[in-house]
């Protein structure tokens, strides 16, 4: 495996970067320090929102390029490079789709904030560790914020509870088990491999020249685009399938095992 063209990491977040407390390691601050001397860009890109992976990655977030809410939004600083909606129709849609399921909570995922109902203390609760913004509304169907992802948590599962009720919208929109509890849905052009292709075009990096880590469906098209892609040991089958390489899990710091050897 010969690392030496390396010149952009990408990583997603929760099951990769963050162990299974959420934390970011005090190690891979250490590497992204290494990095920085050898001229290798690094990119965060997360299902997550924006506000909540600058502060997992605080002490570094200004010399960083962040793909948050899945690929709808791309920031570097405060510069935002890209931003792709859903058609208030389909928020409205999707909403009418799954308000009937029970236990089931919707976020609406805008630039600055998120809008959720407020009949779950313990959804709200958990939310706070995803979610550094987010406002409590009476009626989601009245927030006029552009929607960039809407995201859909069941406490159980996911793939289970959530999916199959919205799995007839794969194709007009993009669908995807994004986490254990997580279903995300947004435009088909919002996902972690269109953006990333649109920051490999824009910094003039080919596959060969990034390396890229995941473990979930969410992942997916972003690990096509690498002929150095890393699948976690607790990755999403349908991960392990698509990854080229494989790396510890992200409580042994598969991410960080493998950027010491990039080092």
């Amino acid at each position: 495996m010969d690392l030496s063209q390396i010149k952009m990491v990408v990583t997603d977040m929760d099951g990769t970067l963050l162990n299974s407390k959420h934390e970011v390691s005090p190690r891979f601050f250490e590497i992204f320090e290494e990095l920085k001397k050898k001229n290798i860009a690094f990119v965060a890109a997360s299902g997550r929102q924006y506000h909540s992976m600058v502060d997992k990655l605080e002490t570094i977030k200004n010399e960083i390029l962040v793909i948050a809410e899945n690929g709808a939004l791309i920031k570097q600083q405060e510069k935002t490079l890209l931003t792709t909606t859903i058609n208030q129709s389909e928020v409205h849609r999707i909403l009418d789709t799954v308000r009937p399921l029970d236990n089931v909570h919707p976020v609406l995922c805008s630039q600055n904030t998120a809008y959720v109902g407020g009949d779950s203390n313990e959804f709200l609760d958990m939310l706070r560790e995803y979610y550094s913004e987010f406002q409590i509304v009476e009626d989601q169907k009245q927030v006029v914020d552009d929607v960039l992802k809407i995201a859909i948590y069941h406490f159980e599962s996911s793939e289970e509870h959530i999916y199959p009720h919205v799995k007839h919208l794969e194709g007009e929109l993009k669908v995807k088990v994004s986490g254990a509890n997580w279903v995300d849905i947004s435009d088909l052009n919002a996902h972690k491999g269109y953006a990333l292709k649109k920051v490999m075009d824009e910094f003039q990096i080919a596959p060969n020249e990034i390396m890229v880590f995941g473990d979930y469906n969410n992942d997916l098209e972003m690990l096509e685009l690498s002929d150095f892609s890393f699948a976690m040991a607790n990755a999403h089958p349908n991960v392990l399938k698509t990854a080229k390489f494989r790396t510890d899990s992200n409580d042994n710091f598969g991410v960080e095992r493998i950027l010491e050897k990039l080092l």
